[in-house]
Parts: structure tokens; C-alpha cells; sequence
């Protein structure tokens, strides 16, 4: 979008239905800004204007002893971590900084963050931002301000709306406010390192410590190629293979020992004490490895925890790639050496059974010409149109953004 256009900042609810409205009288398309720290997320937008949350910001509500909180959606999230912080509190989610792998800068919004669904390396134990979400108030295509959702999970009235606005990447609507569930951030944290392990038996060792009682909140594999651009290079030789503990003192203690009695066998293991695991798992939530190459094409995988490495091994036989892997296997964080090859990692994703490729940064010719998001079926796309057209009957938010 021409950056020439003119930007609206509404200062309240109230103001940015009386904008929306006038702009589908008028034809007028938009894209939905916060901090633009994600713009490059998606598609192309083909707008006329900024709509920008930033001046509706600030935290509504926050009761430390409810664990919701209720915040306008252009708050940075900076500003909402500080007010968990001070309580020991946190979004259990572990929300994703966009910045350094996309080059962009400014600060990013708690709105952006349920709008794209932002979700790091604990999304398979605590759910996705989607699930914390409880409630929104959004403006629709018509000017009309709606709310859904409600302060308690038990309040499920329009549930099923707080579910699709999370993630539609402002295609839906322009979020005002958004409540969601907190949580107690844990008094200790440490994580295992597994050195030297090949993919497939990291993926092996991942899956033996996931399928015990021992809640293991962080699995990921970081191979060779990567491992030395995570915490300042301070990992051991070898590839690492890594596993989170969180909790009170004493259990966590006694869930270290257990998880070093049973993966002895794959190899030396080292633990990471609390700051510089926490350090590690920053780097991994926000892809440390793959930030400062913005014309090297970058990709979101999505595939069955077991099968990651068999897709990775598939596709360097064809394509110069570089990855790791979090959720167990299950995220891959992929790196193209020159071409995006799209069909050829689409094709290797169907072949295995299924999943989802999104590329998050590629040049703007190529952004151009590959979907950003994994491409959907008749029935889906049939659907999400109909959905569109419910809350956005005139096309006005991010048009392109999720190809409708």
C-alpha cells in the first residue's frame, strides 16, 4: 500500500464506527494497523487508507486475583507484560516478537497478537493466544460495534465469534478491546539439553519425555546448523536438544532427575539453570537463527510432531534449506536458501499426511505471486467467503490479506 495514503487513528470505539461507516459508503478500503510490527504477515493488502488502533489503547480492567485481564487493542504489549509482571503473572501463550525476523520496527500490540494468533513455544501445552481469549468487542463492516465473549470461560456467548475474529489477520474486523486469561508465571525454570542427537532420535527423545507425567512445557531440537545462534553461541558442541521444567522447586527438581534417568541413554546431558533458560527459550520463541536475512524466504511449518524431520530430510534431497524445530517436532521454522519452493514443501507436506505452510518474509516479487497461506479447498474457501461476507459484507479490512 502506498504509504502516501492517509493513516485514521480513532480515538474511541465510538469514532472508528462512524469512520467505518462512512467508508463503506464510500467505497474506501482498509488496512488494520497496530503497531504495523506484522504488516509483512500475509498477503498483500490492495487498501486506500491506514486504520490504526494505536490511540485506543490502555488497560480496561486487571484483577490479579480474577487472572483476566481486559485491555484496549492497541495497548503495546510491552505495557501489558509489565502490569503481569509486577503481579508474577504472564500470557501463558508466550506470544512471538515479529520484529527482528521481519525487519520491521515500532511496538507491537496486544490487538495484533490475538488478530494474528500469536503463539510460542508452550502453545501444545497452554493452547494458542485463541484459546486464553475470552472475550472482544470489535467494530464490524457495517460501523456497527459488537461485543462477544465474556470476562469467565463459562460465559461462552459468542464463543464461536471470539474464535474466528482470533487469527483472521484483521480480515474480520477492527478489534477495539480484547479479555483473556492470565496466568501465575512459574517460580522455577530449567531446562535439559540433550547433545550431539541426529533429528529423528531428537524427535525420538523429544516424544519419550512428552509421553510421561512429568510436564515438560518446552520441546524443541536445535541441529547443528543453527544451535551455535542461540544463546550467544553458550550451548555445548553438537546438536541440542531441549526440554523445559517449570514449577514449584522441589517438583521441578525431582522431574529433572526423573527426565535424566530416562533419556540417559541418548546422550550427555546438561541443565540449564533458570535465566539462561529463560534466555534460550526467548531466542526460540522469536527464531533467533533467522533474523537479519530479509531476502532469504522464511516459513511457519505446521505437520504432525513425528513427522518434521521426515519432511525437512525429504526436502533437502531438493532444495537448500535450513530449519529447527519446536512443539516437539511439530513447528518447523524454515529457512529457504533462495527460492520459497512452495509447491515443492506443499507437495512434501500432502505427501506425509497434512499440515500447513505459511511464508512469512520473501521479496515483494515473490510475495506477489506465492500465497502466503496454505491454499484451501472449495468447501473452505466457500465458507470463509460466506463468513467475510457476514462481518464485512463490503470488503473493507486487509482485502487480500487471507486471499478473500
Amino acid at each position: 500500500m502506498d504509504a502516501a495514503y492517509p493513516t485514521f487513528t480513532p480515538q474511541t470505539e465510538a469514532e472508528a464506527c462512524g469512520l467505518i461507516r462512512g467508508s463503506a459508503e464510500a467505497g474506501r478500503k482498509f488496512a488494520i494497523s497496530g503497531g504495523n510490527t506484522r504488516s509483512g504477515l500475509g498477503n498483500a493488502v490492495e487498501a486506500d487508507a491506514t486504520l490504526s488502533s494505536r490511540c485506543l489503547s490502555g488497560i480496561v480492567s486487571y484483577n490479579p486475583a480474577e487472572m483476566v485481564m481486559t485491555v484496549k487493542s492497541g495497548t503495546p504489549v510491552a505495557e501489558v507484560e509489565a502490569a503481569l509482571a509486577d503481579a508474577r503473572q504472564m500470557m501463558a501463550f508466550e506470544p512471538m516478537d515479529h520484529r527482528a525476523i521481519m525487519g520491521t520496527a515500532g511496538e507491537p500490540t496486544i490487538g495484533g497478537v490475538f488478530a494474528a494468533n500469536v503463539s510460542g513455544p508452550r502453545r501444545y501445552v497452554a493452547g494458542a493466544a485463541r484459546d486464553s481469549l475470552l472475550g472482544i468487542r470489535f467494530v464490524n463492516g457495517r460501523g456497527e460495534a459488537i461485543k462477544a465473549g465474556g470476562r469467565v470461560m463459562k460465559n461462552v456467548t459468542g464463543l464461536d465469534l471470539v474464535k474466528l475474529l482470533a487469527g483472521s489477520y484483521g480480515t474480520l474486523g477492527f478489534l477495539t478491546e480484547v479479555t483473556f486469561r492470565v496466568l501465575p508465571v512459574p517460580p522455577v525454570e530449567v531446562t535439559m539439553v540433550i547433545s550431539g542427537l541426529e533429528d529423528e532420535i531428537a524427535t525420538n527423545a523429544m516424544a519419550a519425555a512428552m509421553a510421561t507425567s512429568l510436564e515438560v512445557s518446552g520441546a524443541a531440537h536445535l541441529p547443528e546448523s543453527v544451535k551455535s545462534r542461540f544463546l550467544g553461541g553458550m550451548l555445548p558442541e553438537g546438536a541440542a536438544t531441549v526440554l523445559r521444567l517449570e514449577g514449584l522447586s522441589a517438583s521441578v527438581e525431582a522431574r529433572s532427575k526423573k527426565i535424566q534417568a530416562l533419556l540417559s541413554a541418548f546422550g550427555p546431558m546438561i541443565v540449564l539453570a533458570q535465566d539462561e533458560s529463560r534466555a534460550l527459550w526467548r531466542d526460540i520463541k522469536d527464531v533467533a537463527p533467522y533474523t537479519g536475512n530479509p531476502s532469504k524466504p522464511l516459513w511457519r511449518v505446521s505437520v504432525a510432531p513425528s513427522l518434521g524431520h521426515k519432511l525437512v530430510a525429504a526436502l533437502r534431497l531438493e532444495a537448500g534449506i535450513d530449519a529447527f524445530y519446536d512443539w516437539q517436532g511439530g513447528l518447523v521454522w524454515m529457512q529457504m536458501e533462495a527460492d520459497p519452493d512452495a509447491q515443492l514443501l506443499r507437495g512434501c507436506i500432502r505427501s506425509l499426511g497434512g499440515g500447513h505452510a505459511m511464508l512469512l518474509r520473501a521479496a515483494d516479487a515473490v510475495r506477489e505471486t506465492v500465497p502466503a497461506f496454505e491454499p484451501l479447498n472449495s468447501l473452505e474457501a466457500a465458507l470463509s467467503q460466506r463468513i467475510k461476507e457476514k462481518l464485512d459484507p463490503a470488503g473493507l479490512f486487509n482485502p487480500g490479506r487471507m486471499g478473500i
